[in-house]
């Protein structure tokens, strides 16, 4: 079996680093990234795979012994809960710091203000996306050393 969570753990890094790279890339040119998303959730759910096969391991008595391991391959679907949270926040604190007080009010701005604050809010949430990409790389690959 832990060729088996060897081969997801691996699969979660991969994904992980190339959605964390595609991500600072596209942060970086302050422009929005299709394929960002599609990698990042790729990734979160291979996180979810890693964690059910784990458990599955755990109850079938084949998982490794060691603590360490559950902590890095059931932390990354933690990691994944907290930055949809963040990212949910991001669009208020975008808004918050332009003295909007609601989307509506993005509305009756201009349409290049209006593209600011919408490209403001997807770069906020691609940051926060990306910083939880290279977190969940770095768990999946410690899960390796633990197998």
């Amino acid at each position: 079996m832990s060729g088996v969570i060897d081969a997801v753990a691996i699969a979660v890094a991969a994904l992980s680093a190339a959605g964390a790279l595609v991500g600072a890339w596209a942060w970086w040119q302050v422009r929005p990234s299709r394929g960002f998303w599609l990698v990042a959730r790729t990734a979160q759910a291979s996180a979810a795979v890693l964690a059910v096969t784990a458990g599955v391991a755990g109850a079938l008595g084949k998982a490794p012994d060691g603590s360490l391991f559950w902590v890095y391959s059931l932390v990354p679907v933690g990691v994944s809960f907290v930055a949809e949270q963040l990212r949910i926040a991001s669009a208020e604190t975008v808004l918050e710091k332009r003295g909007l007080e609601t989307t509506a009010a993005v509305g009756e701005l201009p349409e290049a203000a209006q593209h600011s604050v919408v490209l403001s809010v997807v770069r906020r949430e691609m940051g926060i996306m990306t910083a939880a990409l290279a977190v969940i790389c770095f768990l999946a690959l410690r899960a390796l050393q633990t197998v």
